[in-house]
């Protein structure tokens, strides 16, 4: 009895905490997941008041808000829209992994690590957080915006890619033989192409199936839905954000909307738990030392992504503005980069790659919304044309002009005098 009331006291003081922040970010008109990360922060070990009896909710309540977070953000698109997006922004996938990928596995190779080590810093610093962008494109009310269905391709193909790169960097880490690896990898493709291919090809029977004029059903079946395919590709190595995402997506018309409106208040809350629970299990204490070097790789590493999501919403054809939108919001990191380094710290391998990854991502979990806000204000302020420019082009017209006219005045007195 008393633990659960201990359970109760903690958990509501959280989830008040939470609205009161959230009312704190709302008057200033800015996103809360900074402050919802340093509340974790606080009750995390080694904060101010660590949490004890309802650590373990919390953590589930964490996975939840993943899950949702990514169900909804599925549910803004159609399965033709996704099939079509992969196609197109493939190239986009590519320059991604080579300019975020690369600059995490220079730096483990220049702080003396080994090759493992490189290619599991390379991934913490290569996937954006799918859960903090789609908070924040939701926050800002970038929904509806013509450069968000880019970001969103980058993301996808991030989370298939990490359908292979989870089972390599297990295998890596594990020490396993090829022949066991490759298995591993073609049951991960297979699941993650599998749903893919069901979601695209049989959205409409899904929805038909989910349907229900009743809102307590179609909560009930949708939620338990997309939980359900979330675990079952998270149990066979594959993202249980990807299967939630094309839950997502298989949901269409009347569906859809009525999912959003009825999911819409549990995902805020467990999203907001999610970013509580990332603050909980970092120790404040064992990021000073490693500082320097996360705070270099966050710097290099924003750069990369504003520069992939740029050439990504050019190459789509967006305007100047939205290309540094689109930079701009993928540049944090979050849920995936602390999975892969915590792969690596149960394996014993660098004990400095964990707090090293967790520095990292806690700076650029807060980098994140402000470079997702700023970065298109700031750009068109820091590249402006030149003043001289626009007169010179200005005068050289005028001149043109003015030499063409009293070349048709020459002209038509010449056919007068004639």
């Amino acid at each position: 009895m008393h633990s659960s009331a201990v359970f109760l006291i903690e958990f509501g003081a959280v989830i008040l905490g939470l609205g009161l922040l959230g009312r704190l970010a709302g008057r200033f008109q800015f996103s809360p997941i900074p402050l919802y990360l340093l509340a974790g922060l606080a009750f995390g070990e080694g904060g101010l008041l660590p949490l004890g009896a309802s650590e373990e909710f919390v953590a589930i309540g964490a996975e939840i808000g993943v899950v949702l977070l990514l169900l909804m953000l599925g549910l803004e698109y159609t399965a033709s829209d996704l099939v079509s997006n992969l196609k197109t922004q493939y190239p986009a996938g590519l320059v991604d992994a080579t300019l975020n990928a690369l600059p995490g596995a220079v730096m483990a190779l220049l702080l003396g690590w080994g090759p493992v080590e490189a290619v599991v810093l390379a991934g913490v610093t290569w996937i954006s957080s799918s859960g903090v962008i789609a908070k924040v494109l939701r926050d800002l009310g970038r929904l509806g915006n013509r450069e968000t269905p880019v970001i969103l391709s980058i993301l996808v193909l991030e989370d298939l890619a990490m359908a292979i790169y989870l089972p390599i960097v297990t295998a890596l880490l594990a020490g396993v033989g090829l022949a066991a690896g490759s298995v591993t990898l073609a049951i991960a493709l297979g699941v993650a192409g599998l749903v893919l291919f069901v979601a695209v090809r049989f959205g409409r029977h899904i929805s038909r199936f989910v349907s229900s004029d009743d809102p307590e059903k179609l909560l009930l079946v949708v939620l338990g839905l997309t939980l359900l395919v979330a675990g079952i590709a998270q149990q066979l190595q594959v993202s249980a954000a990807v299967g939630a995402f094309l839950v997502g997506i298989a949901l269409t018309g009347s569906v859809a909307e009525g999912t959003h409106n009825l999911l819409s208040p549990l995902r805020d809350l467990f999203a907001a738990v999610f970013f509580v629970f990332f603050g909980l299990h970092t120790d404040p204490a064992s990021i000073p030392p490693v500082l320097l070097p996360a705070l270099a790789l966050a710097v290099v590493t924003t750069c990369t992504k504003i520069a992939t999501g740029y050439w990504a919403a050019r190459r789509a054809g967006i305007s100047v503005k939205g290309r540094w939108r689109a930079g701009g919001t993928l540049v944090a990191r979050g849920e995936f980069s602390i999975v892969i380094a915590g792969l690596a710290v149960t394996a014993g391998i660098e004990p400095s790659l964990g707090p090293l990854a967790t520095a990292y991502v806690l700076i650029l979990v807060i980098i994140g919304p402000l470079t997702a806000r700023y970065t298109e204000p700031l750009a068109r302020r820091l590249i402006r044309p030149k003043p001289a420019a626009a007169p010179a082009a200005d005068t050289a017209s005028a001149a043109d002009t003015a030499a063409e006219t009293a070349t048709a005045e020459s002209k038509l007195r010449e056919t007068q005098r004639g």
